[in-house]
């Protein structure tokens, strides 16, 4: 696998542990009635969208490994 790929998926993973550690112990309306909350979430879900746009134009191969990984990226257009 390519430096640039583990790169990407290092982005991924640091992203998506961010999200859930935000929302660890909130319920979605807590999530609802809090812009920062919300704001810090969304902006880690761009980060992954991102990265993974990124990593299947460089290593497509890996991408398709990931689950759902072309809703994941449409996922991110709609939040940005």
């Amino acid at each position: 696998m390519r430096l640039e790929s583990k790169k990407y998926l290092h982005d991924i993973t640091n992203a998506a542990g961010l999200a859930l550690q935000f929302v660890d112990g909130k319920a979605f309306s807590d999530y609802v009635a809090d812009p920062m909350l919300r704001s810090a979430v969304e902006r880690q879900l761009q980060t992954v969208g991102e990265a993974l746009t990124q990593l299947s134009k460089i290593d497509p191969e890996t991408a398709a490994r990931i689950t759902e990984h072309r809703n994941i990226i449409a996922f991110r257009n709609i939040l940005v």
